[in-house]
């Protein structure tokens, strides 16, 4: 995303998880759960909790939460599958939506994504309409004073990074996802905070949405996508000016 979108964003997302904390906390547990269904408890053996855990450190959700989930992950009482799934979506002025979803029942959670696409504007889109306009990186957003520049980007390129592009509101850098946990390693060694880090979908190019209403109208879907219990993450190449 451009500069000022992409550090606007991250406020925003902020702002949404103070105000609904217990939901965030309650989505992160749910896939603590099933990542260590799938890889085990063990965070140096399983990239995917690692990850995770990142979110969740991000998120600030308390170690307690954390464990119990791992430990529910553990359990061989607990019968229930959960199946994920991206749906690729068209939203108000053709913007494209990619959302992410871990669920117990695949009928409900289709129903009611449905439901709010048919009442905000949004459409289903066929597969690889919209993941084609999409590419995974590693991502890395770090303040502008939490690093000296030069710095920071002789550690990130030193240690994979693909990209390093600085804005008036901070650092952005990319990787392959392969390289991501080497270059947010090298970051966080040398004491760097990072706003956020995580490997994620990016736009291959973003639409610029002018306006007020047009802004609105894109913004609701995705919130209300976002509060769907069994929504774990939107990514959109919306382009908000101002």
């Amino acid at each position: 995303m451009a500069g000022h979108n992409r550090w606007t964003q991250i406020k925003r997302l902020k702002a949404r998880e103070d105000s609904k904390r217990s939901k965030v906390f309650a989505k992160l547990a749910r896939e603590i759960f099933i990542t260590v269904r799938e890889g085990g408890p063990v965070a140096d053996m399983n990239p995917r909790l690692r990850m995770v855990l990142l979110k969740c450190r991000a998120a600030n959700m308390p170690q307690d939460n954390v464990q119990r989930a791992i430990a529910r992950g553990q359990g061989t009482q607990e019968d229930v599958s959960f199946h994920e799934l991206t749906y690729e979506v068209f939203g108000p002025h053709g913007v494209a939506l990619l959302v992410e979803i871990a669920t117990d029942n695949r009928n409900r959670v289709a129903a009611d994504v449905r439901a709010i696409l048919i009442r905000h504007e949004g459409k289903m889109a066929s597969a690889g309409a919209v993941s084609r306009l999409f590419q995974r990186k590693g991502q890395i957003l770090v303040a502008r004073e939490a690093a000296q520049e030069d710095r920071l980007m002789e550690l990130a390129l030193e240690a994979g990074a693909e990209d390093f592009k600085a804005d008036p509101g901070g650092y952005e850098i990319l990787s392959d996802p392969a390289h991501f946990e080497a270059v947010h390693l090298a970051i966080t060694q040398a004491d760097i905070a990072c706003e956020t880090a995580a490997i994620t979908s990016l736009p291959l190019q973003l639409v610029p949405i002018a306006g007020a209403e047009l802004q609105g109208k894109i913004t609701k879907l995705i919130e209300l996508l976002e509060d769907h219990d069994d929504v774990k993450e939107v990514f959109s190449n919306a382009e908000f000016s101002g």
